[in-house]
């Protein structure tokens, strides 16, 4: 009988035969641990309809003195971050820009073009079709593991969140606020229900639940959803301020992707 190599018995350490099918005990527990938190954030959501925030205006107002204070800190205090990451997404691929720029849907429907430090090959938007059928994500979002578009300083950029820098700019214009659901594609909303439709209430956000949770990429589509409409009806000053330092330590032990 020919010897187990230590790396199947590694694929195989968590599968069984059942019904002469492999059954893969990891991707059961996930599903189960999916199940448990969709129904965690439901009684969390409860059947009170999601009104946004257009009704509290001191909230909106002190949200929006901070987005612009601390946006202006950062983009004045991290200049030489900003030339540092220009210079490099330059030299690795001196071919493209140093800044992406694409559209995305904001509050009430209303569109902008969202900017990052480019992380991607200059025809990674033509390429995206081919990819499709690789997608990891449910719903109309587009995510795999190892994407072939990224660029090698894209890929530190991404692992550090510093591709996100330029979205302070978006948040001085007032496009965007600090803590949010993230916006969208428009092609992404087109196919939104009336339900998920309620991310487009507020503002959308640099980050928010689903980019705090250790376990956002095994979130399905519609847990994100929910994690976002439980922001908008639960938001306050003191859920942002943590929602930020949380995600500082999200930033500093590199957990981007």
């Amino acid at each position: 009988m020919p010897e187990t190599s230590p790396a199947s018995k590694t694929s195989t350490s968590h599968k069984t035969v059942r019904s002469g099918t492999i059954y893969d005990f990891d991707m059961q527990e996930r599903r189960r641990e999916s199940l448990e938190r969709a129904e965690k954030l439901k009684a969390e959501l409860g059947d009170e309809p999601i009104t946004g925030t257009d009704d509290r205006i001191a909230y909106r107002f002190v949200k929006r003195v901070f987005d612009f204070a601390f946006s202006a800190a950062v983009l004045v205090l991290l200049s030489w971050l900003f030339v540092i990451i220009a210079i490099l997404v330059k030299v690795d691929d001196p071919k493209g820009p140093v800044f992406f720029s694409q559209e995305r849907v904001g509050k009430d429907g209303r569109t902008f073009r969202m900017l990052k430090f480019r992380s991607m090959c200059v025809d990674a938007e033509d390429k995206l079709a081919e990819l499709r059928e690789l997608n990891e994500k449910t719903g109309p979002v587009f995510k795999i593991a190892e994407d072939p578009r990224i660029t090698r300083v894209g890929k530190w950029l991404r692992k550090l969140s510093l591709d996100e820098l330029p979205q302070f700019i978006n948040v001085l214009r007032s496009d965007m606020s600090i803590v949010g659901p993230r916006p969208a594609l428009p092609a992404e909303v087109a196919t939104y229900d009336d339900y998920q439709r309620q991310r487009l209430l507020v503002k959308p956000g640099m980050t928010c639940y689903w980019q705090t949770r250790r376990n956002r990429d095994s979130i399905t589509f519609d847990e994100w959803v929910d994690l976002d409409l439980l922001y908008i009806k639960k938001c306050s000053a003191w859920s942002d301020l943590k929602l930020i330092i949380q995600t500082v330590g999200v930033v500093l032990t590199a957990q981007g992707s």
